[in-house]
Parts: structure tokens; C-alpha cells; sequence
């Protein structure tokens, strides 16, 4: 006869296995082991720190599972297959990762490589005939962004982006909110993203690999944030650039920009985005009926949040883990998310990030 003990830890199994509900719509799936359904077969392209992490997250998924690893550096190859116990078999280079095409041991590439790589880098996997998993931002442009779309539409498999975001908890909580109407029609969106960049030599310094500079690397999250807390597409795009050391933001390397996007509804979000300023994570949203505050609103986590009805209080999850079941459920069940995370969102952002840059140059409202 099994103990109290053994009884109590049984039933916290039972649990932590139950699918975690927005609504009446499932994050992501989660059930007890045995786990008899298809599990997402996941390579990882560019073994940086990111990558790092997400792996991490990935030993937590019940859907989805790193089996394989490609990169330029064989050192980094060679301590991931010992930490993940990866097959020789399913390690690559970036010169001979075309020929995944004949391993059906892989499902998907996560590409986590600098921004300028990523286009390219996507279209090969899609020859190959995998699903691409893109982080964000997808491409370095809107019409790299539409090759990237073109191309997988084309090779019949699926365009993913990293928005982590739209798997957290207290966003998920703040987008059915608003859906359900319970801030009344939105007015106003505030997003602040930044930090002080470090080495002034890593790739996000270079126009050629970076595509920018910190718009393209934290100042999406505000404009994929406004997007999501309010509800619509922005219409009109102002915007303002500010630099204070050309020596380390060179030409094209933006450092600090302020952006203003006005929408249908007449709402308006005013935006910041900056390598050079700390503590800058927040969201805010009013509307006729009520308001919400996010900070931090899209760091790793915890997120934290408050409403006009009271605190946000749903469980802080590691955002990777929760993202690739969700996209493992995504493509083997058809199950969306409130936001949607493939290659018509991420060209979406593009488009706004690009009339940003027209904007700043031309000093000039751009009409979207």
C-alpha cells in the first residue's frame, strides 16, 4: 500500500499535467508521461547565449524536444551533444545543413542567429523541408521578411517567430481582457524597452549582421506590444532619432529612438526605444473602462502587472518552454494562440520597423 506521501506527490503530478486553460482554449499541452502523441523534433541553428537558454527551457517541454544542433564553431557542437545528448548524426555545419533534408530525426530548425543571417538561413531550411523557427526580429527588412514567407509557403512547411511573449501567462491574461472588453475601447498604449548595450564590438553593433541597432533588437517588443494591447494595426508612424556617441553607434547603428503610431480607432501609442538608458521594461494601456501596467512587461521573468481590477496573479513559467510546446501544438494540432506567432506577424513588424527608419530619416509622418 503506497504511503500519504507517495499519494500527495501523485496527485501534484496529476496536477502540474493538466493543460494550463486561457478561456476555454489550451496554452499549451502538458500531460503525464508516457506521452503518447507527436513530439516536435527541434534543431538549433547558432549556439549562442539565447540558444543556451532556450535549450534549457526545452529539457521542461512535454512537446517538443532538442535532438540536433548546427554551427560553425565544432567546440560548441561538441559540448552540446554531451549536455543533450545529441547524435553525431543530427550535427551540422552551416555549410553542409542543406543536406538535413534526408533526416527524418528533425522536425524543425530554431535559426538563433545574428538578424542579417536569418533570411537566407530560413530559405535553405525550408528547401530542406523543414519547419522554420525564426527568432525575431525575423529578417532585417520587410522585403527580406516576404522572401522568408514566400519561401515556405512555397516548400509547404511552417514559418514560426520567437514571440515568447505571446505564451505568457499575465499577456495572455491582459490580451483576453481586452478581447473581452473589459478595458472599454483602448486609447492609449506607453512602451519603454532599453538597456546599455556592453561590447561595443559584438554583432548587434553591426549594420550588416544587426540590420540596426537597438529598434531591431529590444524596440520590437514595444511595437509588437502595442500591437497586441491594442487591438489594431497602426495607421501613421512618427519618429525621432537621438544619438549621443556616433563612435559606438555608427551610421545606420540606431541608439535611441522615439516613435509615435496612431491606429483606426483614433488610439495612439508613444514609444521608446534605446541602448543607452537602464531599467526601461514597461507597459502601459488605457482605455474607456480601465488600464493596465506591465514592468517588467518582456524580460525573461517574472513578469509583473497590475490592472484597475487588482494584480495580475497568474504563475511565472519559462517563457521558452511555454513558446515551443505552443508551437508544438500549433503545428501538429492546428491550436493558435490569441496572438498569432508565424511569418505574417513577424512580416507585420517589419513593416512598421521599416516606416520607424523612414520616419526618423525623413523627420516626416509615414503613412503605413
Amino acid at each position: 500500500m503506497g504511503s500519504r506521501r507517495d499519494f500527495i506527490e501523485k496527485m501534484s503530478l496529476t496536477a502540474l499535467s493538466l493543460p494550463i486553460l486561457y478561456g476555454s482554449t489550451p496554452l499549451f499541452a502538458a500531460f503525464e508521461q508516457p506521452y503518447d502523441a507527436p513530439i516536435l523534433r527541434v534543431a538549433i541553428m547558432g549556439l549562442g547565449s539565447y540558444a543556451t537558454r532556450v535549450a534549457k527551457a526545452m529539457v521542461d517541454c512535454k512537446r517538443a524536444k532538442l535532438v540536433g544542433v548546427i554551427s560553425g564553431t565544432p567546440s560548441k557542437i561538441t559540448k552540446w551533444q554531451a549536455e543533450y545528448d545529441i547524435p553525431e548524426k543530427n550535427c551540422y555545419n552551416y555549410a553542409n545543413f542543406d543536406s538535413i533534408k534526408d533526416n527524418p530525426d528533425i522536425d524543425a530548425v530554431y535559426i538563433i542567429t545574428p538578424n542579417g543571417l536569418h533570411c537566407e538561413q530560413a530559405i535553405r531550411v525550408a528547401k530542406a523541408s523543414k519547419h522554420v523557427i525564426c527568432e525575431k526580429p525575423m529578417a532585417i527588412n520587410a522585403e527580406e521578411g516576404e522572401r522568408m514567407v514566400k519561401a515556405c509557403e512555397a516548400a509547404n512547411v511552417k514559418l514560426l517567430v520567437g514571440y515568447r511573449m505571446h505564451f505568457e501567462p499575465k499577456t495572455v491574461e491582459v490580451i483576453r481582457m481586452r478581447k473581452a472588453g473589459e478595458f472599454g475601447q483602448p486609447k492609449f498604449f506607453q512602451g519603454q524597452s532599453g538597456f546599455v548595450i556592453g561590447n561595443p564590438d559584438q554583432w548587434r553593433l553591426n549594420k550588416e549582421l544587426s540590420g540596426g541597432g537597438a529598434m531591431m533588437d529590444i524596440g520590437i517588443y514595444s511595437v509588437n506590444g502595442a500591437r497586441y494591447m491594442l487591438g489594431e494595426e497602426p495607421i501613421w508612424i512618427t519618429a525621432q532619432e537621438t544619438k549621443t556617441d556616433p563612435v559606438m553607434f555608427k551610421e545606420g547603428i540606431d541608439e535611441t529612438i522615439t516613435f509615435q503610431m496612431g491606429f483606426p480607432s483614433g488610439a495612439v501609442a508613444s514609444c521608446l526605444s534605446t541602448y543607452a538608458m537602464r531599467h526601461l521594461d514597461r507597459f502601459f494601456m488605457t482605455g474607456d473602462d480601465g488600464w493596465v501596467e506591465m514592468q517588467p512587461s518582456t524580460g525573461y521573468g517574472p513578469i509583473e502587472g497590475r490592472t484597475h481590477k487588482g494584480e495580475l496573479s497568474q504563475p511565472h513559467i519559462t517563457h521558452q518552454t511555454l513558446q515551443m510546446d505552443g508551437m508544438a501544438q500549433l503545428i501538429f494540432d492546428g491550436i493558435q494562440p490569441l496572438v498569432p506567432v508565424d511569418g505574417e506577424e513577424g512580416l507585420k513588424d517589419l513593416k512598421i520597423i521599416d516606416a520607424i527608419y523612414r520616419a526618423a530619416k525623413k523627420g516626416e509622418k509615414v503613412m503605413l
